[in-house]
Formats: C-alpha cells, structure tokens, sequence
C-alpha cells in the first residue's frame, strides 16, 4: 500500500492496480485542486475543498463513487461509511467517517470532523485501526490537540494528520506534533507499508508533504 497527501484533505492510497481517492479538492475550491486518477472516490462531506470526485475520472474508466454512510463492495475492497458532524464552511454538515479493509490492514478515514462526540455504535465500530487519517486544523474541523486525544482514545498503528496548512490553523502542524512528542518527526513524500511493517507500532505519527 502507497499513500500519498495531496493537501486539504485529499488522500491517494494505492494498492495493486486499484486507486482510492479521498476527499479529492474541487476545481471550485480555493485550494489547488486534485490531480491524480483513482479507481474509488471516496467524499466525507459536500464542500468544494472535499467533494471533487468528478477530478478523479482518468480515461473511459468510470470512477466508483461513495459519498455518504453504508456499506460497500468494491472489487474486493470493503469499505463502511458511518454519519458523524462537521462545521467546516461555518455550518453543521454531515460527515462521513470511513473505515477500508484491504491487503490485511485497516484504513480510518475522519475527514472533516468536528467533533469528538459519537454515537456510541460508531465509536464502537472504529476498532482495530492500522491508519488513521485525522484532521488537525480548527476552524471547523477537530484542532490539533483535540485530534491527538481522539486519535490516541482510538489506539491506531499509525496517525496521518491531515487539514492543515493552506486550510484552517497555520501553526495545527506544529501544535499536533507537539502534541505526540514527535516534535522531531521530519515530513515524507510518501508511505509505502506492508502488514508486517505495522508489528511494532503503536500510535506513531507520520507527515507527508503535499505533493
């Protein structure tokens, strides 16, 4: 598996010959927008900075589209979309937290959540994570050491802040990495990971440069 950021909130993981896409920038959007094919798209929220899906369409291969709660199947991809809240945009909006099973490792996606209060069936079900995606910035979504605690409360392998820089608060980075005492945790173009690779970890914080 190969994960790269592509700044905002939008997630590249690549397995094999598929492509998953998270919360892709839209051309709509302030922000630089998404540049990269995927063969699943995968939307937490409806705002220009999350819902460019139509970006990730390469060629005559149609993109398979989730962008709410449920359960799906996706050539052998597993994937579970729970309701939680968010505020970004300045109003309270549904989002989306995704859980993805493949290649015998566990992906968390938070998108753009604002708040550590869930229901009780959905904390529930965010177990046994190997990834966790976070969103660190403020300003509508959790700030960076609200994103620490929730992510720490959830006991993930490896934490990926994303929602930050460009967006929301200017100094999440830093504040979120002080926060995990990875103050020295210098930034990766990509993460490249096996099952294996995860034996000996334990809430471990991971950068990735935007690319």
């Amino acid at each position: 598996m190969i994960i790269t950021y592509h700044g905002v909130e939008a997630v590249k993981v690549q397995f094999g010959d598929t492509t998953l896409g998270f919360n892709p920038v839209s051309k709509k959007s302030k922000a630089k927008g998404t540049r990269f094919g995927a063969d699943i798209a995968l939307q937490t929220l409806n705002h220009p900075d999350t819902n460019g899906v139509d970006s990730l369409q390469y060629g005559d291969k149609e993109v398979f589209s989730i962008t709410g709660p449920g359960e799906y199947e996706v050539g052998g991809v597993f994937i579970k979309g729970f309701p939680s809240k968010s505020n970004y945009g300045a109003k309270e909006l549904i989002n989306t937290i995704y859980t993805v099973a493949l290649e015998g490792m566990n992906i968390c996606f938070l998108g753009a959540l604002s708040s550590t209060e869930l229901d009780p069936k959905v904390r529930e079900s965010l177990d046994s994570i190997d990834v966790l995606f976070v969103p660190i910035g403020g300003e509508g979504v959790l700030t960076a050491d609200e994103a620490y605690k929730f992510s720490i409360s959830l006991g993930p392998k490896i934490i990926i802040p994303i929602h930050y820089g460009d967006v929301g608060d200017k100094d999440a980075l830093k504040n979120f990495l002080k926060e995990g005492g990875a103050e020295k945790n210098g930034a990766v173009e990509k993460l490249t990971l096996k099952k294996k690779d995860l034996a000996d970890k334990e809430g471990e914080i991971i950068v990735l440069n935007t690319v």
